[in-house]
């Protein structure tokens, strides 16, 4: 008897499609309709950091250089106060199979499915996750699907994207080319349930422990050559992920360094909507995932989602389409070297974080990608030309996303500008909220939205307070005190 393949009849079937897919049953990691387990949930396959490093090297992952970008640091300091103009240093990711740090994801991902015996690994990205599955996929002897967003509805692709599909198939992977719109999860739980494929999502806990490697090398390498680990760094964010398994590998080495989410600023631009979707200059790393990702982390493909960036963030940046443009070229001039959009987001923001820091401290930039094609900063230009979308050289903070990119005329103008710790925090409580009404919290809910939002429980309490006029039973009337806070901007 054949299976109903209706909308409807297919997301009913999520949570059996997923643990046939993945091999987890989220339900044993259930609390409360707010909170689960989530270090158990992490624990799953048992790997320490030393089996992942293993399991990585296998397949030409990991152990990536990092070294300092002098020229890029020169050129801070002279436009910075005295004493002024930190260290700059960049961990190369590039040098990863794919040419992303996306590799260490799809890693042990596809380890994953070789040892349980799958025939092959699925995923849905926008590109160079999908690029890194296929690559690891290639190198374990599985077979490869990729879904990915790829039109609008005229049949126009971005060429960042266009260059992402054809990296995927370069690898042999099948690549499903969507329009923009609601149904890709919906053909992913098609494709794993009539393939039986191992489900490769980005937010399993397989993928996040993937990049913990990523920052224990960062604290490692930066001790062995500097003496100490570095006092910041700068992850790009989109979904979390990125930044969810650097700072846990980080703390894995007694690394305190505070960990700086950045995000290019698309304020206004919806990433679901048709006419949005060739207006943005940018396919990952913008605040259309960051924000949404770190307020609403369940939002993801799976039911509990491995990806907790607000847990982990000690603060986020934001910086402009012509920010991030103008980096790329001088990176290029200064350093000798072309990277890829989304790890120049990393750069962009830490050249404005290194102009306040003093020049005896370390910031990284903890990941690069490779470049080329559609990739090429020239091409996303000329394309958001093509989509009427005005390009100039001024005041990066004229930039208006979809409609003009303006390029900064010196590197002291490169600013961005700090998100709202806060109201993030509040945005996380809100939709918690939405789950489960404030009088049935307990202190388990609580407890779990405390670390999930990097705050304390007396904020939380304070918040809810505030937000439904309901007090939750029990806990500490103290006065709330966040982990981090800025006082500027806003979310949107």
């Amino acid at each position: 008897m054949s299976r109903d393949m209706s909308y409807d009849a297919v997301m009913a079937r999520k949570n059996e499609i997923m643990k046939g897919s993945l091999g987890i049953d989220y339900d044993e990691f259930e609390q409360t309709p707010i909170a689960f387990d989530y270090e158990r949930m992490m624990d799953v396959g048992g790997f320490e950091l030393d089996d992942i490093a293993r399991i990585q090297a296998e397949t030409k992952v990991g152990n990536t250089p990092l070294y300092e970008l002098r020229n890029l640091t020169e050129a801070v300091r002279e436009f910075a106060g005295p004493g002024k103009g930190a260290r700059i240093l960049l961990k190369d990711e590039a040098a990863n199979a794919s040419g992303s740090f996306k590799a260490r994801r799809a890693s042990v991902s596809c380890y994953e499915a070789q040892r349980r015996g799958y025939e092959g690994v699925a995923t849905a990205t926008s590109g160079n996750y999908g690029a890194g599955v296929a690559s690891q996929a290639a190198m374990r002897r599985l077979k490869c699907i990729v879904l990915q967003e790829v039109f609008d509805s005229r049949g126009v692709g971005q060429p960042e994207i266009v260059e992402k599909s054809r990296a995927c198939e370069a690898y042999g992977a099948e690549v499903q080319k969507l329009s923009v719109g609601p149904e890709l999860f919906y053909q992913m739980l098609v494709t794993l349930e009539t393939t039986g494929f191992f489900n490769a999502s980005l937010y399993t806990p397989f993928g996040i422990r993937g990049v913990e490697t990523l920052g224990a090398e960062i604290a490692d390498q930066a001790l062995a050559t500097y003496g100490k680990h570095p006092e910041a760094v700068v992850v790009t964010n989109a979904g979390g992920g990125n930044l969810t398994g650097t700072a846990r590998g980080l703390r894995a080495r007694g690394a305190d360094s505070r960990v700086i989410a950045c995000s290019v600023d698309l304020s206004g631009l919806h990433m679901a909507s048709d006419v949005d979707f060739n207006r943005k200059s940018f396919t990952t790393g913008h605040t259309g995932f960051g924000v949404p990702f770190a307020v609403m982390p369940d939002r993801s493909d799976v039911p509990r989602n491995a990806a907790r960036c607000l847990r982990y963030m000690d603060d986020y940046h934001l910086v402009t389409q012509g920010e991030v443009f103008y980096i790329t070229e001088l990176l290029t001039k200064l350093e000798g070297i072309e990277r890829g959009p989304a790890g120049n987001t990393s750069v962009t923001a830490a050249v404005a974080l290194a102009a306040q820091m003093g020049r005896d401290e370390i910031v990284v930039v903890q990941e690069t990608e490779y470049t080329g094609a559609g990739k090429h900063h020239n091409r996303q230009l000329s394309f958001a030309r093509e989509n009427g979308i005005e390009v100039r050289v001024g005041d990066p903070r004229e930039n208006v996303p979809g409609e003009v990119i303006v390029l900064p005329e010196r590197l002291e103008q490169v600013t961005g500008r700090p998100q709202d710790m806060d109201a993030l925090r509040r945005s996380y409580v809100k939709n918690a909220l939405k789950r489960l009404p404030a009088e049935r919290w307990g202190d388990v809910d609580v407890a779990f939205v405390a670390a999930d939002a990097h705050t304390d429980e007396a904020w939380v309490r304070e918040t809810v307070a505030d937000l439904t006029a309901t007090t939750i039973p029990g806990g500490d009337a103290r006065p709330a005190t966040p982990g981090t806070t800025s006082t500027t901007g806003s979310i949107r």
